[in-house]
């Protein structure tokens, strides 16, 4: 069987084609970028290609693109590695965009053109700021911007970077709303990446990305594994930086402290320490001494490391000067100028005057941040005549830290994008999607599922996924299968057993209210029409959206299914009462008003017999209150208003009414319409107003009852 997607792709091929379709992105950034450079056009457009694949396929091959383009580049440009960051937070925030529109309107391309240039501009401001030896080509303007005296440094190469980068990322953005004009959009499918674990519909297809967050937990498991994730790189990333950042300290603190003290070695043996003393008192005049003084500034200015050099004799007082050489920022001392020692010197003034070695010093002074190293001169009897002294300038030190640490973080930034864009992709296939598919369909069928029917159409939906990761998802996958047809077997005879529970209930009740009605010989069909009347008023109730908090679908079937019970303490009236065919004295009236106690009492009895039946409380509430009046002038207890149980008051306006249209033996059946009339006449006194209302606007419904049992409508 072929492996299809939820747009009916073969998974395979996708991927094969999504990988060319990267390819081919890579590549026009390449030659595009080649282009402009040897056309000598002052634009890059090496991110045309991340652009349109990022618009079509989605981060991850956005973010392969962008870095890969970088990696590509860095052969012939190795500071195209450090911008590889750029060019991965352009594919993220593209496929952001994208997905909300943002190429199918001009303002969503201009404010597309805005969020590019401040990242390949204002953040891309930043790299050649930290590291030394990266070029960008924001000198001259930079330049003018800092000659108006408005902007500093930092501002003017920032404003610069931001201006240079507009026609780049204006026309990169074009390029790519044109290429993607040209797309089809039935092609968009094979730019991503896929690797669905399972069949996915339709629509979780076309919104995998933008479902995966949604939902009404705080923290879904997409964002509690991001974060360790992120957590886990992050503390890694950091102590990396710190760690390799103090080794790389000391490995070019020891290198130039080995540079300062071969130079000041160098500078020593040039030296003829039997003459030093020569030199002081004669004031340098002697030709051997200019020749020294010559060589020490060769020494000196054969590299830029070393600051400062000079050669000083050590007395109580402080430092002798022998030779000095000049430097652009700095003065040289003349010979025989005697300085102080400083605070940085005081605890090695004993070694010096000693002519011992000493390690070299950091000092921080009025010359600068150095690195010192002196290295004794010796006459030829071993006396130390004098000390070579070389400085480094420790701001190249820092300078170049703060550079190699900018370098790692650019490069790590690009690649931990890019790790966190396959791990959350590959997260979403092999874990997300398959739990929120699974957990979809499991809470429908718990929590929505109504007839069998849609009880197998969601077991088949749950088997039809096929969840296939290879691991502890599919073995929870396929034991959920099992558990839920088993489920919906149990609930096939749970309802099968209800069914024919409710079959036997109901005719329980019927046999029960016919009982009573063969007892009373004017009361035909009395309560299949009541019922009808119960079940009219109750939807139109529901229909009108009175009385929401009570009218559940457990109610309203269970005011049904009792309806035939509202008459059952006419069992024990005596027949005499009961078919009486004339009008009732007082003494006859009260006892045929007790029929309501009795049926209350017979349903209570009944109720404390059969636990856990619902219906059987509206029976007894019907049964006992459907001759309570809304004003209070009613029987057995003169209840009044929504005191009155609904369901009674439902029965009241049903039995009423069923009373007026039938012929009795004491009566002829009322017509319509003057029944209808003493109902509405009754609403708001002896009716609940809303009750007669719905009643009122289901004629339709009540005629057909009335027909259905051969009634004059």
């Amino acid at each position: 069987m072929k492996e299809k997607t939820g747009t009916g792709i073969n998974r395979k091929k996708q991927n094969m084609v999504s990988s060319l379709i990267c390819a081919a992105g890579i590549a026009l950034n390449l030659l595009l970028s080649a282009g402009v450079s040897a056309l000598g056009l002052p634009l890059y457009l090496d991110t045309v290609g991340t652009v349109v694949v990022a618009a079509t396929g989605g981060y991850l091959p956005g973010v392969f693109v962008g870095f890969v383009t970088n990696i590509f580049k860095s052969i012939t440009d190795p500071s195209s590695l450090y911008y590889g960051i750029l060019n991965v937070l352009i594919a993220i925030a593209t496929a952001f965009l994208a997905e909300r529109g943002y190429f199918r309107k001009l303002s969503g391309i201009i404010e597309m053109i805005i969020v590019f240039v401040l990242i390949g501009g204002g953040l891309g401001a930043f790299i050649p700021w930290f590291m030394e030896g990266v070029s960008y080509d924001s000198e001259s303007l930079g330049g003018m911007l800092m000659q108006t005296g408005l902007f500093g440094p930092f501002v003017s190469h920032f404003l610069s970077s931001i201006l240079l980068d507009l026609p780049d990322k204006a026309v990169t953005v074009a390029a790519a709303a044109l290429i993607l004009k040209l797309i089809p959009q039935k092609l968009y499918p094979y730019f991503s990446f896929n690797l669905w674990m399972q069949n996915p519909t339709k629509e979780e297809a076309e919104n995998s990305q933008t479902a995966a967050g949604s939902g009404s937990r705080i923290l879904s498991l997409r964002v509690k594994t991001l974060l360790v994730l992120f957590l886990s790189l992050m503390i890694v990333a950091v102590v990396g930086t710190l760690i390799s950042g103090r080794i790389y300290h000391k490995a070019i603190l020891n290198e130039h402290k080995e540079l300062a003290k071969g130079t000041a070695k160098l500078a020593a043996r040039s030296i003829n320490g039997d003459r030093v003393d020569l030199y002081l008192n004669t004031g340098g005049i002697t030709r051997d001494y200019y020749e020294t003084k010559a060589l020490l500034a060769d020494i000196l200015y054969t590299t830029d490391e070393i600051a400062y050099l000079y050669v000083y004799k050590m007395e109580e007082e402080g430092f002798r000067v022998i030779f000095d050489i000049d430097t652009e920022d700095t003065p040289a001392g003349e010979l025989g100028d005697l300085l102080p020692y400083d605070e940085y010197f005081m605890p090695y003034k004993p070694q010096l005057l000693a002519g011992e070695d000493v390690e070299p010093i950091i000092t921080d002074d009025e010359y600068g941040y150095l690195l010192t190293a002196a290295v004794p001169v010796y006459t030829s009897n071993g006396k130390c005549a004098c000390y070579a002294i070389a400085d480094v300038d420790m701001n190249r030190l820092v300078a170049s830290e703060q550079n190699f640490l900018m370098e790692m973080i650019t490069v790590f930034a690009g690649f931990f994008i890019l790790i966190c864009a396959f791990v959350i992709w590959l997260l979403d296939y092999h874990l997300i999607y398959p739990l929120r598919a699974m957990t979809t369909y499991v809470d429908d069928f718990s929590g929505t599922i109504d007839t069998q029917e849609e009880t197998d159409q969601y077991v088949r939906k749950l088997r039809q996924l096929d969840i296939r990761t290879g691991d502890e998802i599919e073995r929870l996958y396929r034991s959920v299968c099992d558990m839920t047809l088993s489920q919906a077997e149990q609930m096939r005879s749970i309802r099968q057993l209800s069914e024919s529970t409710a079959k036997m209930q109901e005719g329980l009740i019927i046999t029960m209210a016919d009982m009573v009605e063969n007892r009373d010989s004017d009361t035909g069909a009395h309560i299949q029409k009541t019922s009808a009347y119960v079940e009219i008023i109750a939807e139109g109730l529901k229909r009108k959206g009175y009385y929401p908090e009570k009218l559940t679908p457990q109610f309203m079937s269970d005011v049904v299914r009792s309806a035939p019970l509202h008459d059952v303490g006419k069992i024990n009236i005596p027949d005499e009462v009961l078919n009486k065919p004339g009008k009732l004295t007082e003494e006859e009236y009260e006892i045929m008003k007790t029929h309501t106690v009795i049926g209350k009492k017979i349903m209570e009895n009944a109720i404390s017999s059969v636990k856990g039946e619902n219906y059987l409380k509206e029976a007894r509430n019907m049964a006992a209150y459907h001759h309570e009046r809304w004003d209070g002038k009613g029987y057995p207890e003169g209840l009044h208003g929504e005191v009155i149980p609904l369901s009674a008051r439902i029965m009241a306006v049903a039995d009423v009414f069923d009373a007026l249209s039938s012929a009795r033996v004491y009566k002829p059946a009322f017509p319509l319409e003057k029944a209808l009339a003493i109902i509405e006449e009754g609403s708001g006194t002896q009716f609940d107003p809303k009750c007669v209302e719905v009643f009122m606007e289901s004629l339709t419904e009540v005629k057909v009852v009335l027909k259905k049992y051969n009634q004059d409508v």
